[in-house]
């Protein structure tokens, strides 16, 4: 007989009453006698001499009546058929769950699955994090499509700055008057309209080529988000039809954010002009605070025409509408993604641009003090060129995060609203998704 765990080797338990631990030398029995009047045979050397008697040896342990075994409970998670469960598995009331837990998923597993991730973002509704997080894997996943755009763009724009800067908006006679205290009021009119035309032609360069890349990068965040790359060319050929919209609306939205501003300062110029002067300008603050709280209202609301004018292929005033109602009810939360987008945005630029521009002072000659002095001489070619080479690589490396969260936060607000999630998942090629569960978001 083997030596198997849950058993013994004969001789190894005591027998006839003796009891376990008993010390001594056994003492020899009497040999059995045949009743027919004939001994026994002798035992073989290698045994002991005390044997059992026949037919009593047995296992050690209690004896335990034959019965069949019960089927082994199931555990928690993906348990058997409950005979009787309202649940259909697991216990009976708890669906997927184990005993004590939630309904849904067993509490050993350690809850719901993953939602599925094709590309830069989970498709669920997304946390804080995982926005930016997207909008900053897009760059590097894909970032010679991005970096490409956003190159490209950032150098027409700012070497046309740099030569309208250069040639036409260089006028220091009028700088100088502003500065002048013994200037009179038609030189300080004619160096504000100067100072205000330069200011104009530098931003709406500046907003055109942040048009251009929105719309390129607006199609490659989209792509990205079903993991399918995009080319630049692809990129252009799918925004091209809507540039001249996108352009519109742009261009539209900061005129209405003036405007409502121009409507809450004019009761206070109408005030100052009729002759009351203090009371005038009082009101004209009040009056343009109240406005641009209600200007910044709208601009959130309608931060979202841009993806749903690009990606939905709709109009100015419908993606307008269509932005509202993706914003109705999460103001707060899109204002907050939005304001820290640009935040981390700024950051960026001024790490990148601030040394560029001290380093443009230094070589132009002026020095440090010249960069300071608003009523310095000529801005020379030389701060040109190297402050333009630090606001190139800011903006390279700044447009691709405020389009991605735009477009990734406009994604999130239909996957909340409109469960877009399952059609990404089609596109994407997603085997059964939608047939279970899907993951929570971890943070607003």
């Amino acid at each position: 007989m083997n030596d198997t765990p849950g058993w013994a080797s004969p001789g190894s338990a005591p027998s006839d009453g003796q009891e376990p631990g008993s010390t001594g030398t056994a003492q020899p029995t009497e040999q059995p006698t045949d009743p027919a009047g004939t001994n026994q045979p002798q035992q073989p050397p290698k045994w002991s001499t005390e044997q059992p008697p026949p037919g009593q040896w047995s296992a050690p342990g209690p004896q335990v009546p034959a019965q069949t075994p019960p089927p082994p409970a199931p555990g928690p998670g993906w348990g058997g058929r409950h005979p009787g469960a309202p649940g259909g598995w697991g216990a009976p009331g708890q669906g997927y769950g184990g005993p004590g837990g939630p309904a849904g998923w067993g509490g050993n597993w350690g809850g719901p699955p993953p939602a599925a991730k094709p590309g830069v973002i989970p498709l669920r509704p997304l946390g804080v994090g995982e926005i930016l997080d997207g909008a900053v894997s897009t760059m590097r996943t894909y970032w010679r499509t991005v970096l490409g755009i956003s190159l490209t763009v950032a150098v027409i724009t700012e070497i046309a700055v740099i030569l309208l800067q250069g040639f036409f908006l260089n006028d220091t006679e009028g700088s100088d008057a502003l500065s002048d205290p013994s200037a009179t009021v038609g030189e300080l009119t004619r160096a504000l309209g100067n100072t205000m035309l330069s200011s104009g032609v530098v931003l709406l360069i500046t907003l055109l080529g942040t048009i251009v890349a929105t719309a390129l990068l607006t199609s490659v965040t989209s792509r990205a988000v079903l993991g399918k790359p995009v080319t630049t060319g692809e990129a252009w050929r799918d925004a091209r039809p809507q540039l001249l919209r996108l352009s519109g609306l742009t261009l539209l939205l900061p005129v209405i954010a003036i405007l409502i501003v121009g409507v809450g300062t004019l009761p206070g110029v109408l005030v100052g002009v009729a002759g009351s002067g203090d009371a005038g300008a009082a009101l004209a603050v009040l009056g343009g605070l109240a406005a641009a709280v209600v200007a910044i209202w709208l601009m959130v609301r309608f931060s979202l025409s841009s993806p749903a004018l690009m990606l939905e292929k709709q109009g100015i005033v419908k993606s307008m509408n269509r932005s509202a109602k993706l914003v109705r009810g999460s103001w707060w939360r899109v204002f907050g993604i939005q304001l820290l987008a640009t935040i981390i945005a700024n950051i960026v630029a001024s790490i990148v641009v601030i040394p560029f521009a001290l380093l443009a002072a230094a070589l132009s000659g002026e020095g440090f003090s010249g960069l300071l002095d608003s009523s310095g001489g000529d801005i020379g070619w030389t701060f040109l060129i190297v402050s333009g080479i630090g606001s190139v690589i800011g903006s390279m490396l700044t447009l691709p995060i405020s389009a991605g969260v735009t477009v990734l936060l406009y994604i999130d607000q239909r996957i909340r609203r409109e469960a877009l999630d399952l059609d990404l998942a089609r596109a994407a090629g997603v085997p059964d998704y939608g047939t279970e569960p899907s993951g929570t978001t971890p943070g607003s």
